[in-house]
């Protein structure tokens, strides 16, 4: 089970990475709030056809089964995607968000610690979060004067976006459902479409009419709600449910080196000294958390040299 969540992790950090390329490319032709409303409707189409053909059940029938669901659509999807977006139309550099997400890992773990969570992190954990933020931040590479200048408002709303998804993250984890995973993550993705939906309809600079049906922005929509979409939160929601919070937030210190490396590949963009030095940082800082983890292998990759010695002698 270690090595499967292990690889989800990566996995999952190359989705939502690649993800933010799309999102770039999407966003030039098609309404923010509007973009991601679309696809999440892509998304929990595809996992309600997953959801008939794999499960044996697909509504929920009890309050337990709808709270993950209502929980995690809300926050993690709707309110987290609105208040993303929202602000950035407010932040003119594209570093202060990233920057301002990368908080997530270190909103968690207060979090857990104001509910009923039995996630903690030791002292040197916490080290390893300061660390993989301070990689984020390199990475970023923001100017004191974009940071200054960029309106309160827009700041407060990323970073309000940022204690949604945490908080959503540390609410639905250990929730007891006995509804098959893909009906639930149908359902969360349909809560999540509506609400951004209906944001759209009430946000000022939202518009319908103002869409633009480029074959790029086709694709990253295709793209995001089906592979970033069902295929990112569906996995998201696994991790989260095996790893629990806390480390699933360690997603957002992996997600930007994946972006950049994307960034590379789809559109050029150079890869800087900054970015080398801050990968470098964050998975420093990765070790740490993960240090337990970590240990444990080597010794099992010890003990798995010792055998192949004896047995060759």
């Amino acid at each position: 089970m270690r090595h499967r969540t292990t690889a989800a992790f990566v996995f999952l950090s190359a989705i939502w990475g690649t993800a933010f390329v799309a999102t770039k490319v999407g966003l030039a032709s098609l309404p923010p709030t509007l973009f991601a409303a679309m696809r999440f409707d892509i998304a929990a189409a595809v996992l309600f056809g997953f959801a008939y053909l794999r499960s044996d059940r697909l509504h929920p029938t009890s309050r337990a089964e709808w709270y993950p669901i209502i929980t995690g659509g809300m926050l993690n999807i709707g309110v987290h995607h609105t208040f993303l977006f929202s602000g950035q139309a407010y932040i003119d550099n594209a570093a202060v968000p990233a920057v301002l997400l990368g908080l997530i890992p270190v909103i968690t773990p207060v979090l857990t610690r104001l509910t009923a969570s039995s996630e903690r992190l030791s002292p040197v954990g916490l080290v390893g979060l300061v660390l993989g933020f301070t990689g984020v931040v390199i990475i970023a590479d923001p100017k004191p004067a974009a940071l200054l200048s960029s309106d309160l408002m827009g700041v407060g709303l990323v970073l309000a976006s940022a204690v949604a998804f945490a908080l959503g993250a540390v609410l639905t984890h250990g929730s007891k459902s006995e509804l098959p995973f893909f009906s639930i993550q149908a359902w969360t993705m349909l809560i999540g479409a509506v609400f951004l939906h209906a944001t759209s309809v009430v946000l000022p600079w939202e518009s319908f009419a103002g869409a633009r049906w480029t074959l790029d922005g086709v694709i990253s929509l295709v793209y995001l709600g089906v592979v970033a979409g069902a295929g990112g939160f569906g996995l998201y929601f696994w991790l989260l449910d095996h790893i629990g919070p806390i480390e699933a937030s360690l997603l957002e210190y992996v997600i930007p080196v994946f972006a950049a490396i994307g960034g590379w590949i789809v559109r050029g963009n150079t890869i800087d000294t900054n970015t080398v030095i801050g990968f470098a940082v964050i998975f420093v800082g990765f070790l740490l958390v993960k240090r337990a983890d970590v240990r444990r292998e080597l010794v099992r990759l010890r003990e798995r040299g010792r055998t192949a010695a004896s047995d060759a002698d």
